[in-house]
């Protein structure tokens, strides 16, 4: 039986290239171009009018974290999601120290366009942490 040794996150949204842009921002990310075009906006223009800007795609630089994939759906979002990231900037740290952590990333991200949630104070069986949305309104959590 084969295991499953790599994934991708994909994204629905109304713009993937703006949102795939906020998110190697907000994880240090890298987007190289498609194969064959020497940047973005080369692949894009090589598109016709109606696909330009229907998807974008990044990667961690390390090749340890999972590629996130953007692709332009015609609905906008409506509910809740299903699934969300979590962001982990406060691993190992307990208390004010983590406090410190999450409200210097959150700030970090509003600067890029992410709006602040509620904030989740620990309680008995877990850690604090910080609900997010991305530029589009995605739900993900500083953790």
């Amino acid at each position: 039986m084969t295991s499953v040794k790599q994934f991708q996150v994909t994204f629905d949204c109304e713009e993937p290239v703006r949102v795939g842009r906020f998110w190697c921002e907000a994880l240090g990310y890298v987007a190289p171009p498609p194969r064959g075009f020497a940047t973005w906006e080369e692949a894009d223009e090589a598109l016709p009018p109606e696909r330009r800007g229907e998807w974008f795609a990044c990667a961690d630089p390390t090749g340890v974290g999972p590629r996130l994939f953007f692709q332009r759906v015609p609905e906008g979002k409506v509910v809740k999601n299903r699934v969300h990231l979590d962001v982990r900037v406060g691993t190992g740290l307990v208390g004010a120290e983590r406090l410190a952590a999450l409200e210097a990333e959150c700030t970090r991200l509003e600067a890029l366009g992410a709006t602040r949630g509620q904030l989740l104070l620990a309680d008995e069986e877990n850690e604090s942490c910080q609900n997010m949305r991305d530029v589009e309104g995605n739900e993900f959590c500083l953790d």
